[in-house]
């Protein structure tokens, strides 16, 4: 067969691959929306949850998402940028850089549900901090942090290698070039990077259960604040998410209604990270148009 023809069938067998992930991926959330359409409220998004009446609510789970989101993004990205950072500009080659590769090889590799067993024994008992919102968002920083520290050493290597010899032999230091420089450059990939730890964080239970408890506390919504007795933007109370609240309805099924509580669940907690997702792209776009001109 000719060099051409190959190429075209080639390229046709890849367009059907990728039009297929899409087709699932579409079909997939579409299913999910579908199935819990009829719980896409206001009453059902802020409302209390019930115990032995259906029409519960899930507001306090969904406070507990975002919440958990931005405690546990706040450790992750500096902790996992620095990293990456010190990898990637400063760390020279040798057996300390291949040990510390393998130590975040060999995070990356752990079950959620051993780090959630490692959470319990330190972040719950050792601490003495119990079940809260705190020991969970360490212990999913225990799980991003590889992650994190891989996709940021890569961007900036990728990004460093064509801005960095121009901006230090324009007297620049080598801070100065990281910071104004490279990391502009590399925003996209950091951001997927980003984006990946924000996903798992909506998405993990196995961890949770253990650190984060299967508990929150009623919110109360009032026309000026928040307000609830135990506090809710308190770091140091049990907080249920999401994702630990459909999997609780799904193996108790105590309330009368679980089944539709649970698709009503998981359809906002996918549109959350199909929401949480665009919306990064396009601030990380603007912010690298920014800085690179266009």
């Amino acid at each position: 067969m000719k060099a051409k023809t190959v190429d075209k069938i080639a390229t046709i067998i890849l367009y059907m691959i990728s039009f297929f992930v899409i087709l699932l991926l579409a079909a997939f959330v579409g299913y999910i929306i579908y199935k819990g359409k009829d719980s896409l409220n206001f009453k059902f998004l802020f409302g209390n949850p019930k115990i032995d009446e259906p029409g519960g609510g899930i507001g306090p789970q969904l406070f507990n998402s975002f919440y958990m989101l931005i405690i546990s993004l706040l450790i992750t990205i500096p902790l996992g940028l620095g990293a990456g950072i010190y990898l990637s500009e400063y760390a020279k080659e040798g057996k300390i850089l291949n040990f510390i590769r393998l130590c975040i090889e060999t995070m990356a590799s752990l079950p959620s549900i051993v780090v959630g067993l490692f959470g319990l024994l330190v972040f719950v008992t050792m601490t003495g901090w119990g079940y809260t919102l705190i020991s969970g968002a360490l212990a999913i920083t225990v799980l991003n942090l590889p992650s994190m520290t891989r996709v940021s050493e890569n961007a900036i290597k990728a990004a460093g290698a064509k801005v960095k010899e121009a901006s230090l032999g324009l007297g620049a230091t080598q801070w100065q070039t990281i910071k104004n420089v490279i990391l502009p450059s590399a925003m996209p990939q950091i951001l997927t990077g980003v984006i990946l730890s924000a996903g798992r964080i909506f998405g993990e239970a196995a961890a949770l259960l253990y650190t984060a408890g299967m508990s929150a506390p009623v919110l109360r919504y009032t026309r000026f604040s928040l307000i609830s007795k135990a506090s809710p933007y308190s770091l140091f109370r049990p907080a249920e998410t999401l994702a630990v609240h459909i999997w609780k309805l799904n193996s108790e099924g105590i309330v009368p209604d679980a089944g539709k509580i649970a698709n009503g669940s998981s359809a906002v907690l996918i549109i959350m990270v199909l929401l949480f997702n665009v919306i990064a792209r396009i601030i990380g776009n603007k912010i690298y148009k920014s800085y690179s001109g266009k």
